[in-house]
């Protein structure tokens, strides 16, 4: 079974499935579903295009250079079948998987380490910019920096009941 790349946004295509688009020099264009397809119509360029693997790679989003990708090359040349050959591949396989998965989630924690502290100062950056929304009108900066420690002044509000006649009826 051959699985292709397409050519906009670098996923598998499995048989049966996607668009191949030939060009007048012979060129054969396989994309993997009709958004790439019109994306490539349109002319557009897949390192710009942010869903795309290409993008991602070129913005340090995913991992561009590691020694498992060579596994996934294409080869287009069959083998003679060797059972020990297969079971060693089977068994190479899921052990690349495990590599592989393992530099991704050390790839992430690393692109993700100073999200935390970069959070925390766009958060204090706005807050201080758009500190007239939290203080109340009549308040002024230095007369909250002295009221903190004091205990705030009793304001005596009188309440009016209404009475029995004015209520209406149910």
């Amino acid at each position: 079974m051959r699985l292709e790349k397409c050519w906009f946004c670098s996923s598998t295509i499995y048989p049966g499935h996607g668009i191949q688009f030939v060009r007048n020099d012979a060129k054969i264009f396989r994309f993997c579903r009709s958004k790439c397809h019109k994306n490539f119509k349109m002319k557009r360029n897949p390192r710009k295009v942010k869903w795309t693997k290409a993008y991602r790679r070129l913005h340090g989003k995913d991992m561009t250079q590691d020694s498992t990708f060579e596994f996934e090359r294409k080869r287009n040349r069959p083998e003679r079948y060797d059972r020990n050959l297969t079971e060693n591949t089977l068994k190479a396989i899921k052990t690349i998987d495990k590599v592989r998965s393992r530099r991704e989630e050390t790839h992430h924690k690393n692109r993700m380490k100073g999200k935390a502290a970069k959070e925390r100062r766009e958060a204090r950056k706005e807050h201080d910019q758009q500190l007239h929304m939290v203080v109340a009108p009549g308040a002024t900066l230095g007369s909250l920096a002295k009221d903190a420690t004091a205990t705030p002044a009793k304001v005596k509000v009188k309440v009016q009941h209404e009475s029995e006649e004015n209520r209406m009826e149910e």
